[in-house]
């Protein structure tokens, strides 16, 4: 067996000593710390384009597959309809997308790009290369860290109670 992935869960509560309430030893806080920061870097290159990191987060969507349900893209960027219906609307107002109720069910809601929506993505192309640059990682391990972010993910979404 692999030690070094063997759960935390079979240890006994005194295995985490008083070092396990420093700031720094938190998972926490790395992710938080990392996500603000990570933030921060994308701040100056969506600025360019309009945008802010949560607008360019339901553009990505958008680019992947256009025309989704408010509740699908809600799913998809883990955001609930409360903070999800006034970036749209905030997209919507600035032209790059729009929403419409659904022919077929009046209680959904469609969005999808616009002419101006779809061409912010060329604009685009150019972000995932800059910020790859700047968090000084090979291709490999940035796809590596990806993965194991959305593994440990998955793994804190299914013990939520």
């Amino acid at each position: 067996m692999d030690t070094s992935k063997q759960s935390t869960a079979n240890l006994a509560p005194e295995s985490f000593g008083p070092d396990s309430l420093l700031l720094d030893n938190q998972l926490c806080f790395a992710l938080y710390s990392a996500s603000l920061t990570m933030t921060k870097l994308y701040k100056p290159l969506l600025q360019k384009m309009g945008l802010t990191y949560p607008q360019y987060l339901v553009l990505l969507t958008l680019w992947e597959r256009d025309e989704l349900t408010v509740s699908a893209l809600g799913e998809r960027l883990f955001l609930d309809s409360g903070t999800l219906t006034p970036l749209l609307k905030r997209l919507e107002s600035s032209g790059f997308l729009r929403r419409q109720r659904s022919p077929h069910d009046e209680r959904q809601v469609i969005v999808s790009l616009t002419a101006a929506g779809n061409n912010l993505r060329q604009q685009a192309l150019e972000i995932p290369q800059q910020v790859s640059c700047s968090v000084e990682c090979s291709l490999d391990e940035v796809k590596a860290l990806t993965q194991e972010l959305r593994r440990l993910r998955a793994a804190m979404a299914g013990n939520i109670a």
